[in-house]
């Protein structure tokens, strides 16, 4: 049986059923809160926003992801409490700095209410975020990293709402600031301690694991912080014990073995009168950006089910055999909450196409080298494709050299390069007719086009450019046909770094992307799959490009969507302000230098008014390609 043309991209694979190849060859939204409804072509949703002017690059949230997302780690820790027998219960927090956008915390915040779900703080305006929103009667608010004591104070306060703000100890300097605000309000704080364990995970971000991590308490300073409370008289006020697991964490053994130390510093707080009564472990459910199921650094070889299962079974079974009462179970999911909900759409703008179709004739006067280049077309054959590829390039690096000391004019290099391009096309057609790598394919991949895109990397895609994270990226159309070109994909900022060298496939990691010949009429759209996390608060203002429109939808059971909330983009002017520039201050300098031009006659006074409405339309436009 014939392979689909899309199935290069391995959709299948990464897209958990939420994202899907439709039978006219587009990418579809399944909504997994409606399983039987059809997907949704994300194509389609894109023509409609554009009929209301809301045009890409753009960020579209998918609320159904977020909703079923939550659903889905409640209900797999309810099912591992429910199987094990265990006696306590389950309670998650989603951490704020994962993804601080309104549209988002607000969601999640509802979708959580009926799982009593609450949110972790880990800054003062994480803290007031938090704060501003009704969490069921039973959410935590769990308050990490470094906290003075305006912090510690607003966190002890807002106890007398009925929040359950659990001020996390860090370190010893911390418990004596908590000690000290506790005094001046004469109020009790609801306390946790941060340990750090030895236990030291696998993967991108093992150095957020193990005792070198940047954040919690050695089990020196462990003792010296329950020594300090119990003096103080505040170490009944200590119910809950934090202990990270370490952050994406791609083998579910590694899980295993830090809960079960977490569990021996939760039975040695007990024996020395901590009444710890929640058990925190933090961060760690890992996202499976390629689909491989494996212990690799973009992906995990787990499931929630899994994952909720082994935290469950490891706690049941290390305080049954210390004979402690079983505690709530806390975990600060952000990434696997979140990740799946977000995709960034954009536009490509035009291409380098490192081949071409055709080659000049050769002409008396061309320099010899000329001759020869295009003398390789006529013994280019499969058997010889590495003689001809060594051939062509270097006849192409001499008269480079050539040009660059003057012996080879400008109209004769383009023709040279020319013919060199078409030489290209003919291997490339060769290599693709054959099975298996060879040194000319691995060549190859070095001539990809470049797709150039209207997005900025580094305000839409930071931890691309930082980490090297891979997302899934694909074609959003024409995915009924084989693509007939690979690329890379460069954005818009002037910069050599902005771009997008590494992809998804569905036979591992790849330099470039399968892609179509750009169409003659319309746009050809890429989406960038599963960037809810950091992606969109890590971006920074390279050249200015500010963040892109932003749409909230839901996905309906009936097969349509609804547009929850539009966010427009950055204009000129917000980006402006940003760095320090007063907008109105352009305008009026730029005013300036048009009215002096026209005083000394460089300028007629009739183009004041065409030159300031074009300054005026730029400042309050989008950033990006419009």
């Amino acid at each position: 049986m014939t392979e689909a043309p899309h199935a290069v991209y391995g959709v299948e694979k990464w897209g958990r059923n939420l994202i899907v190849v439709t039978e006219e060859g587009e990418i579809g939204l399944n909504n997994p809160l409606a399983p039987e409804a059809a997907p949704i072509s994300l194509p389609g949703i894109l023509h409609d926003l554009e009929q209301r002017d809301i045009r890409p690059p753009m960020i579209v949230r998918v609320s159904s992801y977020l909703e079923s997302e939550i659903d889905h780690i409640n209900e797999s820790f309810a099912a591992a409490i429910r199987r094990t027998g265990y006696q306590g219960t389950y309670r998650g927090v989603f951490p704020i700095k994962v993804n601080q956008q309104a549209q988002v915390v607000d969601r999640i915040v509802e979708f959580g209410q009926k799982y009593h779900y609450g949110l972790e703080a880990g800054s003062k305006p994480e803290l007031v975020i938090a704060l501003a929103h009704r969490l069921s009667r039973e959410a935590l608010i769990v308050c990490n990293g470094v906290k003075d004591a305006e912090f510690i104070r607003l966190a002890i306060l807002s106890r007398r709402l009925g929040f359950n703000t659990v001020i996390v100890l860090e370190s010893p300097k911390e418990a004596e600031t908590v000690i000290e605000v506790h005094r001046e309000l004469g109020l009790e704080p609801l306390l946790g301690v941060r340990v750090k364990l030895t236990n030291m995970i696998t993967g991108k971000w093992e150095e957020s694991s193990g005792d070198r991590s940047t954040f919690g308490m050695n089990t020196d300073q462990l003792v010296s912080v329950i020594d300090r409370l119990r003096d103080a008289g505040l170490l009944h006020c200590l119910t809950l014990q934090h202990s990270h697991l370490g952050s994406q964490v791609p083998d579910v053994n590694d899980v295993r073995r830090a809960v079960g130390e977490a569990c021996r510093y939760f039975t040695e707080l007990t024996r020395e009168g901590a009444p710890l009564t929640h058990l925190d472990l933090g961060g760690g459910l890992g996202v499976d950006y390629t689909g491989e199921k494996r212990a690799t650094e973009n992906s995990i070889n787990y499931t929630v089910e899994e994952y909720s299962a082994n935290i469950v079974e490891t706690v049941a079974y290390a305080l049954d055999e210390a004979g402690i009462d079983h505690p709530t179970i806390v975990t600060e999911s952000g990434r696997a909450v979140v990740a799946t909900s977000s995709m960034l759409i954009f536009n490509v703008l035009e291409s380098t196409l490192y081949d071409a179709p055709d080659a000049p004739e050769i002409r008396p006067d061309d320099h010899h080298l000329v001759s020869d280049l295009a003398a390789v077309g006529g013994y280019l054959s499969a058997d010889r494709l590495q003689e001809c590829w060594n051939d062509a390039s270097f006849y192409r690096n001499e008269l480079r050299a050539l040009f660059r000391r003057g012996y080879v004019d400008l109209r004769q290099m383009a023709r040279a390069e020319r013919i060199y391009l078409s030489l290209m096309a003919r291997i490339k057609a060769l290599v693709e007719e054959q099975e298996g790598g060879t040194d000319v394919s691995d060549q190859m991949e070095k001539l990809a086009d470049i797709y150039h895109c209207n997005f900025s990397l580094f305000q839409s895609l930071p931890d691309v450019w930082a980490i090297d994270q891979l997302h899934p990226i694909v074609p959003l159309q024409m995915l009924d046909r084989a693509p007939d070109r690979r690329a890379v994909l460069s954005d818009i900022t002037c910069d050599s770094d902005g771009k997008v060298d590494r992809f998804i496939l569905a036979d591992g990691a790849s330099p470039s992307l399968p892609v179509h010949s750009l169409p003659d009429e319309g746009h050809y759209y890429m989406g960038v799959f599963f960037v809810g996390a950091y992606q969109e608060t890590l971006g920074d203002l390279h050249n200015l490009f500010g963040d892109t429109n932003v749409v909230t939808i839901d996905l309906k059971p009936d097969g349509g969507f609804e547009l929850l909330h539009e966010q427009e983009g950055d204009t000129i002017s917000e980006v402006l302000a940003y760095v320090e520039y007063d907008p109105a201050d352009c305008v009026a300098a730029f005013r300036k230098m048009v009215d002096e031009a026209i005083a000394t006659g460089t300028l007629k006074a009739g183009d004041r008014r065409t030159l300031m409405s074009a300054y005026r339309d730029s400042i309050n436009g989008y950033t990006y390609y419009e």
